[in-house]
């Protein structure tokens, strides 16, 4: 018989090399694992920063729309006021110019009362100033 010097494979050194490679797959598919739970939590993480900063700032947005429509309103009523004011202003205005330019001229206006009614007195004042004279 032949001794021979070459190590004789048991079966443990099968064994330990099966062991070995499962537990490098389980590993490696834990580790994967773990990496995937990583990729969607930072993408689930993200997309709440974001729903959460598009929230805060769309009330702030509607805050500053809200501050600004009314201090619009209120400088619009403000100036609407104004423009009354000076719209009796102007009518007036326009009348006293209509009143003025009506005295100046010799016509009778019959748009302006107050101008007919005055040239009637002055006629009247006429009429009696020629009886005074005829009666001295």
């Amino acid at each position: 018989m032949s001794y021979s010097t070459e190590p004789v494979s048991t079966p443990t050194s099968a064994r330990s090399t099966r062991t070995r490679g499962t537990s490098v797959k389980v590993f490696l598919v834990i580790w994967l694992l773990l990496i995937g739970i990583g990729i969607a939590a930072t993408y689930w993480y993200s997309h709440h920063l974001q729903q959460s900063m598009l929230s805060t700032l769309d009330a702030k947005w509607q805050a500053q729309t809200n501050a600004i429509k009314a201090d619009y309103n209120s400088k619009l009523s403000s100036l609407s006021k104004e423009v009354s004011q000076l719209d009796s202003k102007v009518q007036s205005f326009n009348e006293l110019l209509t009143f003025t330019k009506d005295n100046a001229s010799n016509k009778t206006d019959n748009s302006n009362k107050l101008y007919t009614q005055l040239d009637e007195v002055k006629k009247q004042l006429s009429t009696l100033q020629s009886k005074m004279d005829l009666l001295k």
